[in-house]
């Protein structure tokens, strides 16, 4: 009878464990990070100002030109379409869970801010999808609501419309079009942005198992709905900004959504306050923006890393699976080639100031993050970091569904320690070219006053999204990118070369040819590409890391592969730090499709090579 009892209590144990097993192989987390929605058809709550109408649809838009969209880092417009692509694609997977890692809106403008509790309310409502979001730069620009300005709207017949929450912020005479005044525009501060998205993981819901702040008295074993609404009020959510008297507000929070899964939102906007203080409470010209990330992170709310260890404990102690997430990275995100780009390009270049320093990466991991979901930089990376403590972080950077190349993560749940991550691209968008009618005439117009900057009409040719974000790119790199980020001498030197002259730069014939045989390689396949294309190339591998493999192709890999091989032997520092750049950027840690070990601290390239 006793051994019964124990083969009963064995197999009801075993059984246990399985259905545990299958039911956290069904939990997946979906992560859409630098959204920059613009509600592009959203009408203003205090005008009567529409926008212009398309010339072939006639349906109203608020728009921003081609021209600003291509001397920006992410796209205004198109991504609206890409963002319900997106939403769709996870309602079609069954996915329940969403996380949006900052820079949910344009600029924490109210229109924008409001659209997008539309939408994320419809989803909910219709699909039963939960979102968790947290705060980015261009949510909050500043801790206050301040007036705004945008100059580069699109307007009548093609030309730049202003449209500002304040006469004060813009100056008429440069201006062909009347501008347009709507408070709608303003940048709102935590207050009113939280308000709005306060659905969204800002505050907590009856169905949360668990929410909890960095400023929170009670405990998990206390938990009860109607205390949590008490703390979760903004005023009881503030800290003292370091050598002022001035307390700022932190809308960090930890949720349970379903059983034994913690998400972990840091808000890791940290104001720098300026040297001379305005003495107002509430002054959002008295900071800097928070686009640094959490350099100052560990300078101004060091209350986070306390808190972050005491949920870290609490977690490992309860057998809960804690996925931490925030707008900025928390590891080096250039396939550890910042020293050398620093070299190259300068400390200023290349947006090295965002790069977090070592001692981020140290304490969030011995404070006992093991997995971090980032945006901020609309780049897909991933990067590892070990403690000399023995305790790793896996930093997985989100790409923008606004950039090359657009895609978003999903996070499937296996078990405590295994996790898998899987990146999709969205590069099919319904509708990504209903706008074009409006570029037309913004090119007519560019033309006919003869502008000396111009952007090719040739996007407009783009089939499908993901090739009309690599045009965006490509014209990002010409028009800012290499006038901004390359030294003159240094882009002389390589722009015009061919891939023939980059390979036979140190006259090694002999060791060349060897190459070139052993990889059934030709001189005639390095003469139809520039060192233009090279560069380009290197900003497709950095922005898009594995996901760009299949476009720029593996023959032209491994031309690349060559010619880094060859340059790192040159005599020419500058062509040796290029070389080593380049071959970094292209051996990176997995960051396409990958399963992540946190017991072995492993991580195991799935995707198809």
């Amino acid at each position: 009878m006793f051994r019964i009892s124990i083969i009963l209590v064995l197999l009801l144990s075993l059984y246990s464990c399985k259905s545990q097993q299958n039911i956290k192989k069904e939990i997946q987390i979906a992560f859409i990070a630098d959204a920059h929605l613009q509600d592009i058809y959203a009408k203003f709550e205090d005008s009567n100002y529409q926008g212009i109408p398309n010339p072939v649809t006639g349906e109203y838009a608020n728009i921003r030109t081609m021209n600003s969209q291509l001397h920006s880092t992410r796209i205004f417009n198109e991504n609206y379409f890409a963002f319900l692509e997106a939403l769709n694609d996870i309602v079609k997977r069954g996915i329940k869970q969403v996380v949006l890692p900052g820079d949910f809106s344009d600029d924490g403008q109210p229109v924008h801010v409001r659209g997008l509790r539309k939408i994320l309310n419809e989803y909910s409502e219709k699909y039963g999808i939960s979102f968790f979001v947290t705060t980015g730069n261009h949510d909050i620009v500043k801790p206050f609501a301040q007036d705004a300005v945008k100059t580069d709207f699109l307007g009548k017949d093609g030309k730049e419309q202003i449209i500002g929450s304040s006469p004060d912020n813009f100056n008429k005479s440069k201006s062909e079009l009347e501008p347009i005044i709507t408070a709608d525009l303003k940048n709102w501060g935590y207050k009113e942005t939280i308000s709005e998205m306060r659905d969204f993981g800002f505050f907590p819901k009856k169905n949360d198992l668990y929410w909890e702040t960095p400023f929170s008295n009670y405990s998990y074993e206390n938990y009860n709905f109607e205390e949590a609404q008490k703390e979760s009020v903004l005023e009881k959510r503030t800290y003292l900004i370091k050598n002022t008297n001035l307390y700022l507000p932190d809308a960090s929070y930890l949720v349970e959504p379903i059983k034994g899964i913690w998400l972990l939102a840091i808000d890791a906007n940290a104001y720098v306050p300026n040297e001379k203080l305005s003495g107002e409470s509430n002054n959002p010209h008295d900071f800097s923006g928070a686009n640094t990330g959490y350099n100052n992170v560990l300078i101004y709310k060091n209350h986070l890393i306390n808190w972050v260890k005491k949920v870290s404990a609490e977690a490992k102690q309860k057998g809960k699976i804690l996925i931490a997430f925030s707008h900025y990275p928390m590891v080096e995100f250039n396939d550890d080639a910042s020293p050398e780009l620093k070299q190259l390009f300068g400390a200023n270049k290349m947006q090295l100031q965002r790069v977090p320093n070592e001692e981020v990466a140290q304490q969030f991991a011995d404070a006992g993050i093991q997995i971090h979901f980032g945006g901020h930089m609309h780049i897909n990376d991933t990067g590892v970091r070990t403690t000399a403590k023995g305790n790793t972080l896996f930093n997985i950077q989100t790409p923008s569904l606004a950039a090359y190349m657009p895609a978003y993560k999903i996070l499937t749940i296996h078990s405590h320690s295994d996790l898998e991550v899987e990146t999709v691209v969205i590069g099919k968008v319904n509708k990504f070219n209903s706008l074009f009618p409006f570029y037309e005439e913004e090119y007519a117009h560019l033309e006919a006053i003869k502008s000396n900057i111009i952007w090719n009409k040739e996007i407009l040719k783009a089939n499908d999204y993901a090739a009309f974000t690599n045009w965006h790119l490509k014209e990002l790199v010409r028009l800012r990118f290499l006038p901004e980020d390359f030294p003159i001498d240094f882009l002389k030197s390589i722009e015009k070369l061919s891939g023939k002259d980059l390979l036979e730069w140190n006259k090694n014939a002999n060791e060349v040819s060897k190459d070139l045989k052993e990889n059934s390689l030709t001189f005639s396949d390095f003469e139809s590409w520039t060192g233009f294309d090279m560069i380009f190339d290197f900003y497709r591998l950095k922005s898009a890391d594995e996901l760009a493999f299949s476009e720029i192709g593996k023959k032209r890999l491994k031309q690349y592969e060559l010619i880094c091989k060859q340059l790192k032997k040159s005599n020419n520092p500058k062509l040796i730090l290029w070389a080593k750049i380049f071959w970094k950027t292209m051996n990176g840690e997995p960051s396409n499709h990958f399963r992540i070990d946190l017991k072995n601290n492993k991580i195991d390239n799935l995707s198809v090579k």
